[in-house]
């Protein structure tokens, strides 16, 4: 699949805004630890996102009733959906001046009896190409892994089942995704009124 900017303005993908909010102290403060033990951007790039995967837990999995969307929230607190991991991530690789776009799929929702809802993820930029990355958070069935040289997604989606990717490269969340984040009072309220599919 190719990937669509949805922008030709690269910086738009290092912008910092309400979501993305990687000039906030938490998001610094998480960034200049990654940091400190990368030696360079790639390996940066891979520390955040294993972090943001293995240490923020999905808040599904784990229960959590909290709604998170943006990125400092979602570090501070620990919790949170794929998008608002997805915004975590970008945070901390943007804070770090590497694009990153944020994406999604369309995938049934086995939690919700095989509804269709939208997943989100990101990509990042490096040597002239994007690369998606999918930090929702691993578990049995799922083994999402940090690559540039081959997608390592949680699902790869299933067109007879009417799944889909969304080939267009984001750089503030899709409307649509933002809105049921804000919504929402708690992640069980969240679920019943997940996007099942994006409008361009």
């Amino acid at each position: 699949m190719e990937l669509i900017q949805e922008t030709s303005d690269l910086s738009a993908y290092l912008a910092a805004d309400e979501v993305v909010d990687h000039h906030h102290p938490v998001v610094r403060e998480v960034s200049a630890r990654l940091a400190r033990g990368a030696a360079d951007s790639y390996a940066y790039a891979r520390a955040a996102f294993e972090y943001v995967r293995d240490e923020i837990p999905h808040s599904q999995d784990v229960g959590d009733a909290r709604v998170t969307w943006r990125a400092s929230d979602v570090l501070e607190l620990r919790t949170g959906i794929c998008y608002a991991k997805a915004h975590a991530l970008a945070a901390l690789l943007r804070s770090e001046d590497i694009p990153t776009a944020l994406c999604y799929q369309r995938l049934l929702d086995d939690d919700e009896g095989g509804a269709l809802a939208v997943h989100g993820l990101v990509a990042v930029r490096f040597n002239g190409a994007w690369h998606r990355q999918d930090p929702r958070g691993n578990k049995p069935g799922v083994d999402a892994q940090f690559s540039l040289t081959g997608e390592r997604l949680a699902w790869i989606p299933d067109p007879e089942s009417s799944e889909m990717d969304y080939p267009v490269l984001y750089a503030e969340p899709h409307p649509a995704v933002l809105r049921a984040l804000k919504d929402a009072p708690d992640r069980p309220h969240l679920w019943k009124t997940l996007p099942g599919a994006l409008c361009p």
